[in-house]
Formats: structure tokens, sequence, C-alpha cells
């Protein structure tokens, strides 16, 4: 058996923090997106200035998870100004979760998936919303054994040349 150990993530792991989501993004999307779009995104997204500042917001919480000792990957959760839509009163939104292909298949995925339900039910909050890929099959299949339904679609801006459909399920808290 493993030992699974998830921790906050302070301002001053920014650079970590950096590195480890442009690999689960590359590991995760590099097949539907060229090098250039790639780049894009993380010089937009991922960029220092960006995460240390998302690091220090009130109304985000982020998270390592750590198997053996080893970074697995990372979950990121906002409420409040910090979401990226605005779309249900009192909500709290599961951004990311993202785990290095090398460590999926410890159920580290539903294990933060479960943390952020339970910080968002223990923060009282009415909704839990996410967007996710319109052609993650497996993830939106996922999602709907919790309860998650579909209420709406935005744009996933992954550079100039590059926009994909995320499908925005929800799932009532109280």
């Amino acid at each position: 058996m493993s030992n699974i150990k998830i921790e906050p993530i302070s301002p001053h792991q920014v650079d970590t923090l950096r590195q480890l989501a442009m690999d689960t993004y590359r590991e995760t999307f590099g097949h539907d997106t060229t090098e250039e779009q790639l780049q894009a995104f993380f010089n937009k997204d991922y960029h220092p200035d960006v995460l240390k500042a998302e690091l220090s917001s009130d109304e985000s919480d982020h998270r390592f998870v750590y198997v053996d000792g080893e970074l697995a990957g990372y979950l990121k959760v906002n409420w409040g100004s910090q979401q990226t839509e605005q779309e249900l009163d009192n909500a709290f939104e599961i951004q990311r979760i993202y785990i290095l292909k090398a460590f999926q298949g410890y159920g580290l995925g539903k294990t933060l998936f479960e943390l952020a339900l339970d910080m968002a039910k223990a923060a009282d909050f009415e909704w839990v919303w996410l967007g996710v890929w319109e052609h993650n099959f497996k993830a939106q299949k996922f999602y709907a054994k919790y309860g998650f339904e579909k209420f709406a679609e935005h744009d996933f801006v992954v550079s100039e040349n590059k926009v994909d459909t995320d499908w925005l399920l929800r799932k009532r808290l109280k």
C-alpha cells in the first residue's frame, strides 16, 4: 500500500506548481495540442505571476498530492470572485485536478475530487461545479456517477488559434 499525502501549496512553491501544471497538462492534452499552442497556454495561464496571485488568493485553495514522498499531482478549487465563471450563486468550483501519468491508477484523482466535495460541503456552499472538456467522456461519466449534470458550456482558450469547448457540470449540495 502506498503512502498518500495531501498538503496545501504555498506561494513559495510556485515554481514546483508551474512545472507540475505544465507537465500534467502536456501529458493530458499534448496529443491534441501543438507545441506552439501549449507554450502560449503556459505563458498565459501558468505564468509565475498568475500562479503567485492565485496561490495568494483568499478565495482559492491549492493542494499537492504525494505518493511515497513523490509529487504526483495537484488540486485547485475556487469560490467567490476567483471562480472562472459566475453562473451560480453560493458556488464552489473544482477548477483543476491533474495527476501525472506515472501515478494514475492509484485513485488520486478520486481522492482529490472527494476532498474538494468535502471542502465545499464544510464551507456550506449551495452548489459545486466544474468544467470538463467536451471530448473527455471518461471524466464526464465519472462526474455523472456523483450526480453532476451539464448546465452550460464555455470556451476554454488554449491559444489564439485553439479554443476548446468545456461542458459546465454542477451538483446541488443543499
